[in-house]
């Protein structure tokens, strides 16, 4: 049935209170540090949350430098663009995240924020704003787009820039894919929360790719019932292209056989992670519930042929 859900219409509710459901429930989000310069020379630094990339051919990159939500006016960074056309825009590491926001602050237009925040500006190479020598991803851009989606308070008005240059920090390559870990990435939740993206906060989900898998619909009715695997597990299950054949099932129950295991260590099997003996011992004292035990500790480390031997097993069970 789902769960029990709050129906807002935006038209029945006040701006801030759809400003805050937005933010808490699109969340997280990452964070464009948009340095900007005024057609007077100041420097304007400021981070928006509401943005992304949009296409790689040619890098493109969006953000949101929204009116003001107390009256509705434009910020500084906006009326730059308009005039110049340039930016940069950088990412934000946990190791700046307090002078980002320290940067963000409504400083008057005279000030320029990057003496505010004690990040240290450095030349770009096309464009004449500088960029932040504490980012470790770094992007050249020329506005090639402003959309101005509304004249009240809070409405939004979206930059669309094209990435001219990349400026990215060796130490954080692993090979020439940029590592989580290294780049230990933030992103903005609602109200004063946001989220550091490394740690255990990071996992992997493989990409289905050229990959037809054979969906959830030709999971086993009693498998989709079940108490212990759950719906991102269904998910990994529904994701194999080609169900083992029963040859294959046979083969490892007969290999289960040969291991010495005890019935009491299942447990201990477990905290292991060693979904195999888990597997032996569970079909030993002829327990399901065991057994899909095993099948969601095997999902867990990427074994999906494992998992689905041991689901056909669990089905020839009942």
């Amino acid at each position: 049935m789902g769960d029990k859900m709050r129906h807002i219409e935006p038209k029945d509710v006040e701006v801030r209170e759809v400003f805050s459901y937005l933010l808490g429930g699109i969340a997280p989000r990452p964070i464009a540090l948009v340095s900007t310069l005024s057609t007077d020379g100041i420097r304007n630094l400021s981070p928006f949350s509401f943005f992304n990339a949009f296409g790689a051919n040619p890098p493109m990159v969006a953000f949101a430098p929204s009116r003001r939500g107390r009256d509705g006016t434009n910020k500084d960074t906006y009326h730059n663009l308009i005039a110049t056309k340039e930016c940069v825009v950088q990412m934000v590491s946990f190791d700046m995240v307090e002078q980002v926001s320290l940067a963000s602050t409504e400083y008057d237009v005279s000030i320029d924020e990057f003496t505010k925040s004690g990040l240290t500006p450095i030349a770009s190479d096309i464009v004449k704003p500088p960029r932040v020598a504490e980012s470790l991803f770094q992007m050249e851009c020329k506005m090639q787009q402003m959309i101005e989606l509304g004249d009240g308070p809070s409405s939004g008005n979206l930059a669309i820039c094209e990435v001219v240059k990349f400026h990215i920090a060796e130490k954080i390559f692993d090979g020439d894919r940029i590592d989580p870990q290294k780049i230990d990435l933030v992103a903005r939740m609602g109200a004063d929360f946001y989220c550091r993206a490394s740690g255990e906060a990071v996992f992997e989900v493989e990409k289905p790719g050229l990959k037809i898998g054979i969906g959830y619909d030709n999971i086993p009715a009693i498998i989709k019932e079940s108490k212990i695997l759950s719906a991102n597990n269904l998910g990994q299950l529904g994701g194999i292209e080609t169900i083992p054949a029963a040859d294959e099932v046979t083969s490892l129950k007969d290999g289960l056989k040969q291991l010495k295991v005890s019935q009491s260590k299942f447990e201990e099997y477990q905290a292991n992670g060693d979904y195999k003996l888990m597997l032996a011992a569970a079909l030993d004292i002829k327990n399901d519930d065991k057994i899909e035990e095993s099948i969601k500790t095997a999902l867990k480390e990427k074994d999906l042929d494992f998992a689905w031997k041991a689901l056909l097993i669990r089905t020839d069970n009942s």
